[in-house]
C-alpha cells in the first residue's frame, strides 16, 4: 500500500475517533440549571499529538468558544481542528476543521459544520429543525432531504462534551442517539475498567471506554476485528486523554499534550 493511502486511512481514522465515532459512546445529557458547574467552559482549549504507529503525522485541537446566538437560542460554539505536518503533507494533506453549536443547557444540537481542504474537499452543514424534530445535510450548498431525528439528539462533536456532563463507573452500558445529517442512530459503549496510564510524562486515573462500532463506517467498517478505546479522566473533568484504534493498516493514536482553561465566570 503506497503512503498515500496510509496517511489518508490516519487522518479520516482520527476525525473518526476523536469526532465521528464519539457517537458510539455518549449518554444521555442532562439539562443544566442556572448555576450548575459545567467541567467545560469557554476558553478550555485541548491539543492532542496524532501518530501512526511510531510516525507522527500531526496535530489536533478541540475548543470551547464563545456563546453565540442562533436562531434566537444561546449556544455554546464547540471546533475540532486537524492539521497534518509538514512532512506528511506531500503524500496526504489535511486541513480540517469541525463548528458545532449546542444549547447551552446541552439539551440538543443547534447546528454543525464541516469544513476539509485536500484531496477531498467538504463543506458540509447540518441544519437542525427541532419544530419538526428534523435534520438536513448539505454539501456545497446541495442539500439532502431532511431525515427525522431522535429528541435530544446530538451532532458528532456536541455529543462529546454532552457526555462529559455524568459520572462514569465500571461496567455500565451508555447509549445517545446522534445524528450527522444522513442518519439518527442510538449508539452504544462500556465502560471496560479503571486504569491509571501515563500520557505526555503525566499519570492519570482513567476510565476505559469501548465503542459499539457497529454504525461507523470507512476503514472500520473495512477492517477485520477492529476496535476503538478512549481513556478519559475519572474526575469532574472527563478529560479524553488517549484515543486508540485498531485497523487493518496497525494503530493509530491520538494523545492529549496541553490543556488551556480560561477563567471561569461568575455564575457558570
Amino acid at each position: 500500500m503506497s503512503r498515500e493511502p496510509y496517511c489518508s486511512a490516519l487522518f479520516k481514522g482520527f476525525l473518526v475517533i476523536l469526532c465521528l465515532s464519539l457517537l458510539s459512546w455518549a449518554i444521555p445529557a442532562r439539562a443544566s440549571s442556572r448555576g450548575t458547574l459545567f467541567p467545560f467552559f469557554p476558553g478550555e482549549k485541548m491539543t492532542f499529538h496524532v501518530k501512526w504507529a511510531f510516525i507522527s503525522a500531526g496535530e489536533a485541537v478541540l475548543e470551547t468558544r464563545s456563546i453565540e446566538i442562533l436562531k434566537g437560542v444561546p449556544a455554546y460554539h464547540f471546533v475540532l481542528t486537524a492539521r497534518s505536518h509538514s512532512h506528511i503533507d506531500p503524500f496526504y494533506k489535511v486541513r480540517a476543521r469541525i463548528d458545532a453549536y449546542a444549547d447551552t443547557a446541552m439539551t440538543h444540537s443547534v447546528l454543525f459544520k464541516e469544513s476539509k481542504d485536500g484531496k477531498r474537499k467538504k463543506r458540509v452543514v447540518v441544519d437542525f429543525n427541532w419544530k419538526k424534530n428534523e435534520a438536513q445535510y448539505s454539501n456545497f450548498g446541495s442539500k439532502l432531504d431532511p431525515i427525522p431525528i431522535r429528541p435530544g439528539s446530538f451532532d458528532p462533536l456536541s455529543v462529546f462534551y454532552a457526555f462529559r456532563l455524568h459520572h462514569l463507573k465500571e461496567g455500565i452500558q451508555i447509549k445517545h442517539p446522534v445524528t450527522d445529517g444522513k442518519k439518527c442512530v442510538m449508539g452504544y459503549g462500556k465502560v471496560v475498567g479503571r486504569e491509571r496510564i501515563k500520557v505526555a510524562g503525566k499519570i492519570y486515573d482513567t476510565f476505559l471506554i469501548e465503542p459499539n462500532l457497529e454504525h461507523i463506517g470507512g476503514i472500520f467498517k473495512k477492517s477485520k476485528n477492529a476496535k476503538l478505546q478512549i481513556w478519559v479522566t475519572a474526575d469532574k473533568r472527563r478529560l479524553p486523554v488517549r484515543v486508540r484504534s485498531k485497523i487493518r493498516i496497525g494503530s493509530i493514536v491520538a494523545e492529549l499534550v496541553s490543556v488551556e482553561r480560561a477563567q471561569k465566570k461568575a455564575g457558570h
